[in-house]
Parts: C-alpha cells; sequence; structure tokens
C-alpha cells in the first residue's frame, strides 16, 4: 500500500439560532453537492427543550485547503442563499460534534 502526504483540511462550525432542523438537513444536502465538500450536523448539547430553539446545534463544514476557488465561492452562495432568508450564520468552533474523534 503506497502513503501519500495528509491533505489539510479546513473544517469550521456554523449555526442560526432558529433555523429548524429540516432546513438545516437541506443545507447540508445542497453543500454535499459540492465536489469535494463534507458536512454534516451537530445534535443539539441543551438539556431543556425550548420551541424558540433548533433541533440541531450547527452545522460542520469540511474541505480541503488548497481546494479551488470556485467550491469555495459556491458553499458562499449556498449559505448566503438561506442566510438571506433565514438570518445570518454565527461562526461557533466551540461548538462539539460527534464527528471529532
Amino acid at each position: 500500500m503506497i502513503q501519500t502526504a495528509q491533505e489539510k483540511k479546513l473544517r469550521y462550525k456554523i449555526c442560526c439560532p432558529k433555523l429548524p432542523l429540516a432546513i438545516y438537513r437541506e443545507v447540508a444536502a445542497h453543500l454535499r453537492q459540492v465536489e469535494g465538500v463534507e458536512t454534516g450536523l451537530i445534535p443539539q448539547q441543551s438539556q431543556q427543550f425550548d420551541y424558540s430553539q433548533s433541533q440541531v446545534a450547527g452545522l460542520w463544514i469540511q474541505y480541503s485547503e488548497d481546494v479551488e476557488p470556485g467550491v469555495r465561492q459556491q458553499i458562499d452562495r449556498i449559505l448566503t442563499y438561506y442566510s438571506d432568508r433565514f438570518g445570518l450564520w454565527e461562526r461557533n468552533d466551540t461548538l462539539a460534534d460527534s464527528s471529532e474523534a
């Protein structure tokens, strides 16, 4: 087996506090259609149920640091589309997600 150099990945977490679960799933599905982009939902950590709070804490997005500029533009366009309709995304790298080892 040939080993290649580990590809450096850029990973960040974003959230929109009032965004419904269905819309988070839709955003993740759209982002997964962009070549080289991985994404997933971050489970809500709150112990108290609140109707005004999303069922999801946020969304993580990951892609190669040396990805084509068009990929980043496509990600930005997708996120802008949803922020125009549901509110601004907040970057929140303090969110814990179950996919980190």
